[in-house]
């Protein structure tokens, strides 16, 4: 593979690091109607207030699969007005179609928008070939980053190591991994084909102090939308080299995490945030609200 040169990847100052939130998109009503913009405003001031490091709408948790365009254009819109610029915003721009990614990432860029988050979506399983062309042409649109996004327990594509290194040496615009199978291995083999230029992010929640540990970049996660302290601090004790504070924050977190991956991020964060006293709605259809006894669960898990 033909590779080009890129400066180094210096690991101590990332451009997006950290605890990268994906909130909510809370929804009026029972999640028939539009995106109710006002209380996502207010759940993005609440998340840049309490510490994180960058904001990632329109993800899973952010029900992109559900979203009408205007609906996904008016979660841009504002998300990128209430955090400000204060931190960063990786918009998830992910579609079936290339078509429709390329529409959704030149808006994000458009609006204000830091880096695009891309997973190759698929109803036919994709090749390598059509993957490496989905990036490159969605690159080829925008001139902002893109996070390549490997989760193929919701995408139908498994993206190799060695594949995302190809796309990160031959795409200009792709300068970052999330990888969500769980497989610390596979972070790793992204690390050692880079030379330690590709950063990587962890997005599978029970594996993040591992990840952490092994070099990730940042953590994206649905949990600082419940409990934001504990995640930030997790990070900033792997990064000061305390790692007896860290893996008791995560041995405190690790019960969350594992209810609310289990549960589906939409319906228990959801749920979550209710039980907070702050609503942001219900799922949308087919999703469905957590039951009374997740409830109950939930409510004993958050204290």
């Amino acid at each position: 593979m033909q590779s080009r040169a890129k400066e180094p990847f210096l690991p101590e100052a990332p451009a997006i690091h950290g605890i990268i939130a994906y909130p909510v998109t809370p929804f009026d009503d029972d999640g028939a109607n539009g995106v109710a913009t006002a209380r996502l405003s207010a759940l993005v001031e609440k998340l840049v207030g309490d510490g994180v490091h960058a904001i990632a709408p329109a993800g899973s948790t952010g029900e992109l699969a559900y979203l009408e365009e205007p609906e996904f254009d008016a979660v841009v819109d504002a998300t990128i007005a209430a955090a400000a610029g204060r931190v960063p915003v990786v918009v998830g721009v992910s579609d079936v179609t290339t078509a429709k990614t390329i529409r959704r990432a030149t808006y994000a860029q458009k609006a204000g928008a830091d880096a695009v988050m891309i997973l190759p979506v698929s109803y036919w399983k994709l090749t390598e070939r059509e993957v490496v062309q989905h990036y490159r042409s969605v690159g080829d649109a925008i001139s902002i980053p893109i996070m390549a996004y490997n989760n193929p327990a919701t995408s139908g594509v498994d993206m190799r190591p060695e594949l995302l290194v190809e796309m990160f040496e031959t795409i200009d615009n792709v300068t970052m991994v999330k990888e969500s199978t769980g497989d610390l291995s596979r972070m790793q083999r992204i690390a050692e084909l880079s030379g330690g230029r590709l950063p990587f992010y962890n997005g599978s929640n029970p594996l993040v102090l591992d990840a952490l540990k092994a070099g990730a970049s940042g953590w994206c996660t649905a949990a600082p939308n419940l409990r934001p302290r504990p995640c930030i601090d997790l990070y900033e004790a792997v990064r000061a080299g305390d790692l007896d504070q860290a893996q008791a924050l995560y041995d405190d977190l690790k019960p969350l995490l594992e209810f609310i991956v289990a549960g589906g991020l939409p319906t228990t964060v959801k749920a979550g945030l209710d039980l907070l006293g702050f609503p942001a709605g219900e799922p949308r259809r087919p999703l469905l609200p957590l039951d009374e006894r997740g409830r109950a669960e939930l409510k004993a898990l958050l204290g």
